[in-house]
């Protein structure tokens, strides 16, 4: 496996925002064919309560997520996106454990997120517990997951 040495952090500027924005952008509109006014949405603002992560290689965006509060206690993990060039070489598993650890420094108890079927399985290898009924979002089947992250 050839390990790539990624910059994971939490967004903290309008150009870091923008970046993400950029890999989701990639990933979700324009290769999953997600309309934008679906993927674009008031929490992709920097004061909104919501957490944006953007992941660089050598200063490029390759890597987005966000997590905003859902319930209390419960965060809610969403747009977790790789761009293509780096799918398979553990940088989804990456953001998601950087999200996980800042989730437990902000109280959550749990988190939750609501996964592509064909992604479920990334998920469930994380410890993401799958509930409900499959749906659609976005024309994409998904299904609700749910993991405890209590100390």
């Amino acid at each position: 496996m050839n390990l790539q040495t990624y910059q994971i952090q939490r967004v903290t500027t309008e150009q870091e925002l923008a970046d993400a924005l950029s890999v989701r952008r990639i990933v979700f509109i324009e290769e999953q064919e997600v309309p934008e006014e679906l993927e674009i949405d008031e929490h992709d603002t920097l004061d909104g309560g919501t957490i944006h992560f953007v992941a660089y290689r050598d200063g490029k965006p390759v890597g987005a997520s966000r997590i905003r509060t859902y319930a209390p206690g419960v965060g809610k993990i969403e747009r977790v996106a790789v761009a293509k060039t780096e799918r398979g070489t553990g940088l989804g598993r990456q953001i998601m454990l950087e999200m996980e650890e800042l989730s437990k420094q902000h109280g959550y108890d749990s988190l939750k997120l609501n996964a592509q079927t064909q992604a479920q399985r990334f998920y469930e290898k994380l410890g993401y517990e799958p509930f409900g009924d499959l749906f659609d979002d976005a024309g994409i089947e998904h299904i609700a997951m749910v993991k405890s992250i209590r100390a």
